[in-house]
Order: C-alpha cells, then structure tokens, then sequence
C-alpha cells in the first residue's frame, strides 16, 4: 500500500460526502458477507466435508484472498472507490451525491474502460451467483468460503484507505474520471 506523503486534508464537507459514497459501498458488500457467511461456514460447522474437500476449501480460501482480496480489492477497487469518493467531495454534484455508490463503483461517469470493467464485472457476478446457488452443499459452501475471505479483505482494504485519505494521502489509483471533467 502506498505510503507516499500526505497530501492537504480533506474539507469536512468533502469527508461527509466520501462517507455516504464509502458507505453505500460498504453496506453492499456488508449485505453479501451477511448472507453468505452461513452458508460458507455451514461445511466446517456440521463436519460434512472430505479430506480432498477440506483441502480444496483451504486452497480455495487461500486462492481467494490472493486473487480476490488482494489482487482485486487491495490494490484496484477499493481505491479507486475511495479516489472516487473524495473526488465527488471535492467536486459534489447532486444527483451525483444522491447515487455516490454506484458512483464511487464507476458505473457511471468514468472512463469508457471504466465503465465496462465496471459493468462486465457486475454480469459476471450475477451470472455466478445464479450458477453457484445452484450447488449442493459442501460445494456452495467451498465457493463461498473462498468469496466471504475476498469480500472481508475488500471491506478492510476500503476502510484502510479512506481512514488514509481522511488523513490526507491520495489514492495509489486514480478516480477514473472522464477526461472533460
């Protein structure tokens, strides 16, 4: 993570305005940690899995935390989510400010790229959770167990880095935004 100098702080007005865009994020992938949790740790509660199963969700979880977790969320979503937050601060927009969460997700005012990445990784998360809802147990739970140690890392690595920009260093990411800004 990037330990460059701090830059200015941030105004209070600008903090409350990342607040809502940082929460509304949170809050979504809070949801999904909520809901999937149980069902990741229903395998190891009942003591239902085989020895190439245990190993496979061991793997799986470690597979994830790297690719997910780390790769993903550490070092691309969460601080652009955050570059994005403190961007829309600094520069509110009211419809902008009533939708921060997809905002500060790129849906929306980014860059082209910006956007089908954003999208694309929205269809292909829908399409796997259709597919994964369709798994029996141990195997719904081994899939899951991997996404919940992923989801956590990302909601540790957004609360990391906007404590970071509330002390006033940017964002090792740009915010993405569309070049006639």
């Amino acid at each position: 993570m990037n330990d460059a100098a701090p830059a200015s702080r941030p105004s209070v007005g600008a903090i409350l305005i990342a607040s809502w865009g940082v929460l509304g994020v949170l809050l979504l992938l809070g949801q999904a940690l909520y809901r999937l949790t149980p069902l990741a740790i229903e395998p190891l509660a009942d003591g239902s899995l085989t020895t190439f199963q245990a190993v496979l969700y061991a793997g799986w979880v470690v597979f994830n935390a790297w690719a997910e977790g780390y790769r993903a969320f550490q070092l691309r979503f969460s601080p652009r989510v955050v570059a994005r937050a403190f961007h829309l601060g600094n520069h509110p927009r009211a419809l902008f400010v009533a939708f921060a969460a997809p905002f500060c997700m790129s849906f929306f005012h980014a860059t082209r790229r910006g956007k089908i990445v954003a999208w694309g990784i929205l269809a292909m998360i829908v399409t796997l959770v259709v597919l994964v809802r369709q798994l029996p147990q141990p195997w719904r739970g081994i899939i899951d167990g991997g996404v919940v140690v992923g989801l956590a890392w990302g909601v540790l690595a957004i609360l990391y880095y906007f404590a970071r920009a509330i002390a006033g260093h940017r964002s090792p990411v740009p915010p993405d935004i569309p070049e006639d800004s």
